[in-house]
């Protein structure tokens, strides 16, 4: 057996934990005395470089134990080869390749970012590194070493590409050890409260408690493993107290002068004192999800919906990377209005699939970008709440709102309240207006615009700052996804909100469902199709409706199917190279029939289908005579009782 590294020192053998072997230096020694590993000449020789000692050749193992090195050295040189196969990729490609991972992995490479971005915060509000390792680590359950490794990955890799490189090449497991859920409860409740009891003080009782009640317990290093996993905030809370909790959250900036365009954004929701008619007839008071940059305070992005909902936020905030690029920091609302949406927001039962409800605070973060949270009704927190304040003060009665304005305070109704609704269109026409002249209204007061407008202040600085843009893959993430769509069993065709996509790709499809990310206000533009397991497939176009007597429209249709028929002819003959006149002078000819045995038993029917009489006189002769004959071969043969014949009078 050949190995990549043959000699090792007693620690390093105590530190793989070979089996059969033992787990400290000073015993891997002592065994190697016992078994006399010196005195087998060239199988040991002395380590060269610092600190010197005896190396030994890993023969002297056991079989086990030498089996067991061969498996952890081989994921060793596995894991290494796959470092050096992703320094290789370039950027759009490890996206590409991250996109086609199935969605647990993905989750794995997400949990890793979010343990490195937790350890960043917790720098950033003056825990010393090597604590926040720990703490972080704990948490993730998993080793310091192993979150250097995290950290090793991602060095020298732009902030936004982290996902990829911390997604696994590989599938694993772990095992679960089995644990009475009353001796789990008993140790929470003795460990995370304001006395801060030692987990080795709550383990003894909880070993007293268990041998009386006849608990199953797993072993304190799972039990401290699994104590530690438990959200940091909550132990903190639990055994050090409020003011400890509120010291782990990040501090509030508030001189946004320090801020370059697209470096940090806030968002919030508005509702709008407005009555608006839906398309499909529902009337109600709309929402404004927007983004706001917080150097010069423009609006850069917005969506409305019915409701404060998680989609809203995704789309708008897809809005504002698709047409400036990626913010580095984001601000938003803690309050219960805007989080509890978050939460639960109502999509689902807007369409008759199921879509999936994708956290946006998550799409950020893949993206990396760093979120914090504000105080909720805090409204210095909150810059972009000034914006809407103008919004509701001048947009809100704006002339074709005319009897739609609800008054902002339920004793501030106007007059004509309720008298009309304003048609969807409309009221975000009036609003993209009141957006474009917000942010262009020069004669702003506040320290960094000093008389100009959130136009000029932010266009200033947005060409001389570093912006982060967005690759094809990252820009899907913010759609809303659609579960269980039907792909079309004869044409591979998935239909969505009335609008039909097709791509070639779809007929190795038909028949199945598939995941699909959409944006519902722009449907026209092409449907990404995932797996159900979260695997990119590709990109369907939108295939519009034409009138049935559209002529162009019809003409455009056959030539696309004409050019679509002979491409796949094509590639038929570009497949099939053999004729099918070559295929049949390459088949061998066909066998000569058997020959036909004598018949040992003539029999001739006069007037019968067989053989029908002939009339004329000469027909007749010639029978006589063949039976004439027939009669003399019969006599002249030994045993002629095997040759019988008959004649039959037809009575003609």
């Amino acid at each position: 057996m050949s190995l990549a590294q043959e000699w090792f020192s007693a620690a390093e053998i105590a530190a793989m934990a070979l089996a059969g072997m033992p787990a400290t230096k000073g015993k891997v020694i002592d065994l190697a005395k016992r078994e006399r590993w010196q005195e087998q000449g060239a199988l040991c020789r002395d380590r060269q470089g610092r600190g010197g000692g005896i190396e030994y050749h890993y023969s002297l193992l056991p079989l086990s134990a030498q089996a067991d090195l061969a498996i952890q050295l081989s994921k060793i040189e596995q894991a290494s080869e796959r470092e050096r196969a992703k320094a290789t990729l370039t950027r759009e490609e490890m996206w590409a390749w991250f996109d086609a991972l199935p969605d647990k992995k993905k989750a794995k490479a997400k949990a890793k970012l979010e343990a490195i971005g937790a350890v960043e915060a917790l720098v950033r509000n003056g825990v010393d590194r090597v604590v926040a390792v720990d703490m972080v680590a704990r948490r993730a359950g998993a080793s310091k070493s192993t979150f250097y490794s995290w950290s090793a990955a991602v060095a020298g890799v732009e902030r936004p590409d982290w996902l990829p490189y911390l997604a696994p090449r590989h599938a694993g497991s772990t095992e679960t050890v089995e644990c009475s859920a009353e001796a789990w409860e008993f140790l929470k409740a003795d460990y995370l409260r304001p006395e801060r009891p030692s987990f080795t003080g709550c383990f003894r009782r909880l070993e007293r408690a268990a041998k009386h009640h006849g608990w199953t317990l797993a072993s304190k290093r799972t039990l401290l493993r699994r104590i530690s996993a438990l959200p940091e905030p909550v132990r903190v809370l639990a055994r050090e107290g409020v003011d400890a909790v509120k010291a782990m959250f990040p501090a509030q900036v508030r001189d946004r002068s320090v801020f370059h365009a697209l470096q940090a954004v806030n968002a919030d929701g508005h509702k709008w004192d407005v009555f608006v008619r839906w398309p499909d007839g529902y009337v109600g008071r709309p929402v404004m999800v927007a983004f706001q940059d917080l150097l010069s305070g423009k609006m850069l992005s917005w969506r409305v919906d019915k409701s404060e909902n998680r989609a809203a936020v995704r789309l708008a905030f897809g809005d504002l990377v698709e047409e400036f690029g990626i913010p580095d920091d984001a601000w938003l609302d803690n309050g219960r209005a805007f989080a509890s949406k978050w939460l639960t927001g109502g999509t689902p039962n807007r369409y008759r699939f199921k879509v999936l409800d994708d956290e946006p605070s998550g799409i950020m973060t893949q993206l990396g970008v760093t979120v914090h949270w504000t105080t909720p009704y805090h409204g210095q927190a909150k810059p972009i709440e000034r914006a809407f304040r103008d919004f509701a003060t001048d947009t809100a009665k704006h002339p074709k709102f005319a009897g739609a304005y609800t008054g902002n305070d339920p004793l501030a109704k106007p007059e004509n309240y309720g008298s009309k609704a304003v048609p969807l269109d409309v009221f975000v026409a009036v609003v993209a207006e009141a957006v474009v002249e917000h942010n262009s209204r020069v004669g702003r007061r506040s320290r960094v615009c000093e008389g100009r407008s959130f136009d000029d202040v932010f266009n200033e600085s947005y060409e001389r700052s570093p912006i982060r843009k967005a690759t094809p893959e990252q820009r899907r993430l913010w759609l809303l996804a659609a579960e269980g769509l039907a792909v079309g069993k004869q044409d591979g065709v998935i239909e969505l909100l009335g609008n039909r996509f097709w791509g070639e790709f779809l007929h190795e499809w038909r028949g199945h469902r598939v995941v699909a990310r959409f944006d519902p206000e722009k449907l026209q533009q092409p449907l990404h199709v995932y797996r159900l397991d979260g695997a990119y497939l590709g990109a369907a176009a939108c295939r519009e409706a034409a009138g049935f007597n559209n002529i162009d429209a019809a003409q455009d249709h056959a030539r696309a199917r004409n050019q679509w028929r002979r491409a796949q002819r094509d590639r038929l003959d570009a497949e099939r190279r053999m004729s099918i006149q070559e295929v049949a002078a390459l088949l061998p000819d066909a066998p000569e029939p058997a020959p036909l045995p004598a018949a040992k038993v003539v029999r001739l029917a006069r007037g019968s289908a067989a053989l029908q009489p002939i009339p004329d006189t000469e027909q007749e002769e010639k029978e006589d005579a063949l039976f004439s004959a027939l009669a003399q071969i019969r006599a002249a043969r030994p045993g002629g009782a095997h040759l019988h014949v008959v004649r039959e009078e037809t009575g003609d």
